[in-house]
Order: C-alpha cells, then structure tokens, then sequence
C-alpha cells in the first residue's frame, strides 16, 4: 500500500480541506475533490471547491486549484459522476450562505440549494455554475446534500447521484427528518429528476450497482446501533427496499466510501466498502464483499488513528484507490490517497 497526502490543512491559503470525493475518468485519470475550508474547519463559512487530477493512477498529481467559488458563501457536497458515452464529468454541488449552518437550514430558516458544473476535457476546465433545485428539491426538503462521494452510470446509461435531505416539521430530536434519495438524468446530464426516496433516519448514502442490474444503497444511519444501513432497488432506483441494519459493518455515525470492483467472474457482484470501521472516527478500514454487499469477507486498515469521511475508486489496471480524510491528533488534518492491489485486501481475513 503507498499512501499520499493530496490536502494539508494550512496549506494553499485554507484552514481545513474535508469532504473528500474521487472519480476516474473516461480516459483514465484520477480526479480528488474536496471542500477548501478558507477560515475554519466549520461545516459553514467561505468554502470552495478544490481539485487535483493525476494522469498515472495516483503516482503524481497536478497541483491543487480551486474550481468552484461561491465567493464568501458555501459550495459543498462535491459528488462527480462520469458520463461513459461522453467522456463528460458532472460534478453536482450544494450552495448556502457563509451564516446559513445547517441548524437553520434544517428549520427551514435559511437556503439550500443545488448547482451543476461540468468538465468536457477531463477535467481541465469547467463550466459555470447552473441551478438544478428546481428539479430535485421537493417542497418541504430543508437541508439537502449531493453524496459526498461519487455517482455513478447504471448499464441503461442513466446518471446517479446518491443524496440526502431534511423535512420540515419532523422530529429532530429522533432524527426522523432525515432521509436519502437519488437523483438521475436518462439524457447525459441536460435533466435532472428525483428517483426514490427512503425517510427511515438515514442521510449520507453511497450507491453501487450490481451483475444483475439491480442497485444496493449503503447509508449513514441514525438508528442508534453504530450499524451501517442499506437496501436495494430492482427499479433503477425508483423505488427502495425496507432499510435495514449490517451488523457487519460497525460506523460511528459517518459518511462512508462505495465503489463496484470488476470480478474475475463476471456474474459476480464484488464491491468495496471503505469507513472508519469504530464506534468512533477513526481505524479507516476498506472491507470486500463477492456477493453484492450481503457479507463482508476480508478487509484492510488504512489508518489506525483518526479518520472520517472517504471515497473510493478503481483505475483501469485494477488499482484500489480510496481518498479519505485522516490524522494523528484529529481526523481533519489532511486528505490522503492510499493505493493497493486486491490481493491486499482479499488476502486479509
């Protein structure tokens, strides 16, 4: 395993970088985003969005720029998805003002909203900023979040995004204004629609989908278990099975990382699950499952100390890469690459 640190906290003239998503391209390059935090580690504030891109599977690495500004405000929540038949990269965002903390969004007390920007030349450049709230924010949705992590594209061709949001006038206390949903586009990114939508104390969810066709949904849950949460989807997410609880797979209330490994048996349904594997932020784990999320066989720690929020993704040679935030004294202190082979993890009970 190799592991490179890609954000420091300090550095580039940002306080913190957080919120780590990962995608490969069309053409194979790597390409690590995260919310540059300018004055503090605070969820609200002047965030921007920052970028590096490798062109040789994570060895070397451009240096980082800034590719989304809401000048003073919040640009957060970045989740790629890469369009296979195009080559494009969508990246969509979540937008709020610098005093508008998710507190007051939840209470419908200040706005959240939703943004779309896009590369055509792997990454290089990018558009402008356009809104999609409209499209995908139900009435009475207070709070709502693209990812973090990253889409994907269903064998049909359809765009994913896993999201999640905040009804109005829930309970807060049970957690119950909690929900995840999906978005997808069915016409390479001009459109964008609500899929299914699951309102059982889940957020933060990462979508994968499988030999069959069908998707599996693995979600932060607030059932009070420190278990990750789950169901699937036989509909192209239009619809969602019962959440229910892996006991597998213990979280201490945290945003986790999910990506499809290519089987050597093709009507197998390998994938890779990446979290701080604790009742506590800390001990960043990437465990393998070879039957579609149903059991977890073999895993790998990546950091034993700190960590927190991570995403992974696989290089066209077959490299794991999961990009995740970590540190010594608190798991906020930089954004690292750590690269390994399968057998690092399948090897490993």
């Amino acid at each position: 395993m190799i592991t490179t640190d890609l954000f420091v906290a300090g550095e580039g003239g940002y306080h913190t970088y957080r919120i780590p998503a990962l995608a490969a391209s069309r053409e194979g390059t790597l390409l690590a985003f995260c919310e540059a935090r300018k004055h503090s580690a605070s969820d609200s504030g002047d965030i921007d969005i920052a970028l590096r891109r490798s062109l040789d599977g994570g060895e070397t690495w451009d240096p980082p720029r800034i590719i989304a500004d809401a000048g003073p405000n919040v640009f957060g929540n970045p989740c790629p998805v890469v369009d296979r038949a195009t080559g494009t990269i969508w990246l969509p965002l979540c937008w709020n003002r610098a005093e508008g903390a998710e507190p007051l969004i939840i209470q419908g007390q200040a706005p959240r909203t939703v943004w779309l920007i896009h590369s055509d030349d792997d990454g290089l450049t990018w558009s402008p900023p356009i809104e999609i709230t409209a499209s995908v924010k139900r009435p009475g949705w207070t709070w709502y979040a693209t990812g973090p992590g990253h889409g994907i594209q269903l064998t049909s061709g359809r765009l994913m995004i896993p999201c999640d949001h905040a009804v109005l006038g829930a309970d807060p206390a049970s957690h119950a204004h909690f929900g995840s949903h999906v978005i997808h586009s069915d016409d390479h990114g001009a459109s964008w629609q609500i899929g299914g939508v699951l309102a059982e104390r889940v957020n933060e969810c990462a979508v994968a989908e499988l030999s069959d066709r069908s998707l599996y949904l693995n979600l932060r849950s607030y059932h009070g278990a420190n278990r990750r949460a789950y169901a699937r989807s036989r509909d192209q997410g239009q619809s969602w099975s019962a959440v229910a609880l892996d006991d597998a797979l213990v979280e201490p209330v945290c945003q986790a990382g999910l990506v499809r490994y290519p089987a050597p048996d093709k009507g197998a349904s390998w994938l890779l699950f990446s979290n701080p594997a604790s009742s506590r932020r800390e001990r960043m784990t990437v465990r393998l499952s070879r039957d579609g999320g149903k059991s977890w066989v073999a895993q790998r720690v990546l950091h034993a100390g700190p960590a927190a929020y991570s995403d992974l993704a696989v290089t066209p040679d077959g490299i794991i890469c999961c990009l995740y935030e970590r540190g010594e004294r608190g798991p906020y202190e930089r954004i690292s690459l750590a690269r390994l082979g399968i057998r690092e993890i399948a090897d490993r009970p």
